[in-house]
């Protein structure tokens, strides 16, 4: 008896042990990790039962006020940060205002703030991400520029010209057009091989599509700080544009053109819309991103336009030479889907790790016509190269899906992306807010891969988010977990009403803000408490 409970206490111990090594894990920027893949891998030793209360809620306000403030955005997480009042672990928020708020995960209390002078812009709805090097996190202000903010203090690292002649190229532009340009995508941080961290931000528009926007990527050397853009419209011109300036040469409105989507407008919208903003797939070495709006006419020799269309380029933010990028892919209706409203880009692609020998590489991409379109990263048009129309390898699907294949609606939350470690299968989950949450699986059986539906939960959701073996999502007030393989609910908890808002699961532990200016905890069970009690 003696040695059975001296065996049973060093299982506990050594279990103790890998517990606490798996619960320090970070939540670095919308998605978890490099790919937005939604999937937290690090995630170990929790059940979900019996936890619907919250462990606690708060009013989102700055540092030294009450005044609450309002978000449409996601958490991000940071562990053990040493600040002025302890070694504490971190969320940082964004408000719609555009301030940036660290609150103690333990009890939400607020440790710091900052509020950029800001003027022109609307609310933003992206989310903050935190440097790979634990030191900064970065978040978009109304004033069209990135901030860059010390994680323990809040205090902003400034341009700074110092006496080895190193410039700061801190806060760094986003925007000239703030008023019409709109920071509703999270950052994004990757680092490819060779050690360079690359940081980047998408724009779209304003609802409406009001004004001579254009949606691009900056990105973002983090180690020089020099930076990069891609504009989706007139992509030979490599600079952030001006408002109502020259056409093709510091703006891209050509004003209007016969037939060519809503009002004939060329040149302007084609937004980045996605949650995550841009994807970086460690296997193929791209970033990848997708556009909704605007004209595509760059499968024609001269014209630069990437309307409906979903990109690749270098970590860098380099294409294949002379503003086009490394490769992409447009569905062939895209100019039914323009003059339709119903993007492609109105989600960004979600990487699909594939056992497949003839594709290895796969993505999909939903949009607001309802489909998820499977893509070959190798080859994204099927032609070779940048420039073409159409080559998804479900070619059909959207026009006319097998029973239950449509998601049944607009997509806007980012799919979620799972291996299921019992038997090694790919799974992508696509919700859309409060009609449906569909768990698909990836079939590499025959000679072309598919996704193939598996089930329907009629709750809807957020962007979900998966973690130990549980898949999250909140809508219409209620956050919610599922068994990702059957779709049946296994947990559930009242919050406040949401839109954009999303769940991230980490450290055994649910964070969610709501839309009535409150942010939720909620604890999971511990690793010990069903198996030795």
């Amino acid at each position: 008896m003696r040695r059975t409970r001296l065996i049973r206490l060093l299982l506990i111990l050594s279990a103790s042990g890998a517990a606490s090594s798996a619960m320090a894990a970070d939540w670095l920027q919308f998605g978890y990790d490099q790919a937005h893949s939604g999937f937290n891998t690090a995630e170990r030793g929790y059940l979900v039962g019996n936890t619907s209360s919250a462990q606690w809620s708060v009013t989102i306000h700055a540092f030294g006020s009450a005044t609450a403030l309002s978000t449409n955005s996601t958490p991000v997480y940071l562990s053990n940060v040493v600040t002025a009042s302890g070694t504490k672990d971190l969320l940082f928020l964004v408000t719609q205002n555009g301030t940036i708020v660290a609150f103690s995960a333990s009890d939400g209390s607020v440790v710091w703030s900052n509020h950029p002078t800001a003027s022109g812009g609307s609310p933003t709805t992206g989310s903050a991400a935190i440097d790979p090097n634990r030191q900064f996190v970065y978040a978009y202000a109304l004033d069209g520029n990135l901030h860059k903010y010390q994680v323990d203090n809040g205090h902003e690292v400034q341009k700074d010209n110092t006496p080895v002649g190193k410039l700061d190229g801190w806060p760094e532009i986003a925007t000239k057009k703030p008023d019409v340009e709109k920071g509703a995508a999270g950052i994004a941080i990757a680092t490819p091989p060779g050690g360079v961290t690359y940081l980047y931000h998408a724009m779209n528009g304003y609802g409406g599509d009001g004004g001579d926007y254009q949606g691009h990527v900056t990105i973002v050397n983090l180690s020089t700080d020099n930076q990069t853009v891609f504009n989706a419209m007139c992509s030979n011109i490599f600079a952030h544009f001006s408002s109502n300036g020259t056409p093709r040469v510091d703006d891209c409105n050509l004003g209007t053109t016969t037939g060519s989507g809503p009002g004939g407008r060329d040149g302007q919208m084609s937004g980045i819309w996605g949650r995550p903003g841009v994807i970086y797939d460690a296997p193929t070495n791209r970033i990848y991103f997708a556009t909704g709006n605007g004209l595509f006419d760059a499968n024609t020799a001269g014209d630069y336009e990437w309307g409906d269309s979903v990109l690749s380029l270098h970590p860098d933010g380099t294409g294949s030479g002379m503003g086009m990028p490394y490769d992409s892919y447009t569905p062939s209706n895209f100019a039914g889907l323009y003059n339709g409203d119903t993007d492609l880009g109105s989600t960004a692609p979600a990487i699909l790790p594939s056992t497949h020998v003839s594709y290895p590489h796969l993505a999909i991409q939903s949009g607001k016509d309802g489909c998820v379109r499977l893509i070959n990263l190798d080859n994204m048009s099927g032609a070779g190269g940048p420039g073409h129309a159409g080559g998804e390898l479900n070619a059909g699907a959207c026009s006319s899906p097998p029973t239950g294949q449509a998601i049944g609606g607009t997509v806007f939350p980012q799919p979620a992306v799972w291996v299921n470690p019992a038997d090694g299968t790919t799974w992508a989950f696509v919700a859309n807010n409060s009609a449906k949450l569909n768990g698909y699986k990836l079939d590499v059986s025959g000679s072309v891969p598919a996704l193939v539906w598996q089930w329907t939960n009629t709750s809807g959701g957020t962007s979900p988010a998966i973690a130990n073996g549980v898949l999250f999502a909140g809508a219409n007030g209620i956050v919610r977990g599922f068994n990702p393989t059957t779709g049946a609910q296994v947990w559930s908890a009242s919050i406040g009403s949401l839109n954009w808002q999303t769940p991230i699961v980490v450290s055994g532990h649910l964070y969610i803000a709501d839309s009535n200016s409150k942010l939720w905890s909620f604890a999971f069970d511990g690793i010990f408490k069903h198996g030795y009690e």
